[in-house]
């Protein structure tokens, strides 16, 4: 079975993001970083060379495959930042709508610059995802 290509590594978060460029991108990933710690609980981890995620869960599929993934995280990405909202977005319309400037994929809010959306909705949005993950994926199970 193969694995996912997405691994928590050793690396470190802040030296990561110390490298970020430009500056206000830099900036607006350690508020990132602040935020998602806060409101998860969870120590900061690489995933990968360019993920930063939040606390972890099991997932195992139908078809057989399994799995491990954070809980949630973000990626800030040239273009734009990545947020991994892992419960996507169905349950968040109302909230996406008052966010500001964002795009959204299946589990991915897009995000230019924190300066352009409404960080309490923001907040709003990550709480409501970590209380679906826990929901759906309780801790020690």
């Amino acid at each position: 079975m193969a694995q996912n290509k997405t691994q928590p590594t050793d690396e470190s978060v802040i030296k990561f993001i110390t490298a970020v460029e430009p500056e206000s991108k830099r900036q607006d990933a350690f508020k990132l970083l602040e935020m998602m710690e806060r409101l998860s609980g969870y120590n900061a981890k690489m995933w990968g060379a360019s993920i930063i995620g939040f606390g972890q869960y099991h997932y195992k599929y139908d078809s057989g495959r399994e799995g491990d993934m954070m809980r949630i995280g973000f990626s800030p990405r040239k273009a734009k930042h990545s947020l991994y909202i892992v419960s996507g977005f169905a349950e968040h319309q109302h909230l996406l709508e008052r966010l500001g400037k964002h795009k959204i994929g299946k589990s991915c809010l897009y995000v230019n610059h924190l300066k352009d959306i409404k960080l309490d909705v923001l907040e709003e949005i990550i709480t409501a995802d970590l209380a679906h993950m826990a929901k759906k994926y309780p801790e020690g199970i």
